[in-house]
């Protein structure tokens, strides 16, 4: 059981659409909880971010977690999540609307766009996953 837990997320699409990926690191202050990334087929970039926060949230709920904050390099996503911008999106809606009903389930839930630079663990499971499906 955690209290609070971190969550930094990625997706990415070689092409877009394309291939693409997911990636997930989960802190407890420094410590990793969990990290892992999926291939999830062809997709747009943004909806492979939307995918990633979805498994965060998701595994974060099976910690027990009680407060999540939200750390991607997605500007888009998190502007949405926060409400500063409409999902004007047809195929992004019912990502938006997965995420917002997985964030009720925590009494205490943050978005926050960092730089890639900071989300490097993320972006390198997305990647490996990528890799190990398109190696077969």
């Amino acid at each position: 059981m955690f209290t609070k837990l971190t969550t930094y997320t990625d997706g990415g699409a070689r092409g877009n659409p394309g291939p693409a990926g997911l990636g997930v690191v989960i802190m407890d202050n420094e410590s990793v909880v969990d990290s892992f990334g999926r291939y999830i087929g062809e997709t747009t970039n943004n909806q492979a971010e939307y995918r990633a926060l979805i498994a965060a949230l998701e595994r974060a709920s099976e910690l027990g977690a009680k407060e999540v904050e939200c750390k991607l390099d997605s500007e888009l996503v998190v502007k949405q999540m926060r409400r500063e911008y409409k999902v004007r999106d047809k195929d992004l809606q019912p990502l938006y609307l997965a995420v917002y009903n997985l964030s009720v389930g925590f009494s205490k839930i943050t978005f926050h766009h960092i730089r890639r630079e900071f989300n490097s663990a993320a972006d390198a499971e997305v990647n490996a996953a990528i890799d190990r499906h398109l190696q077969g």
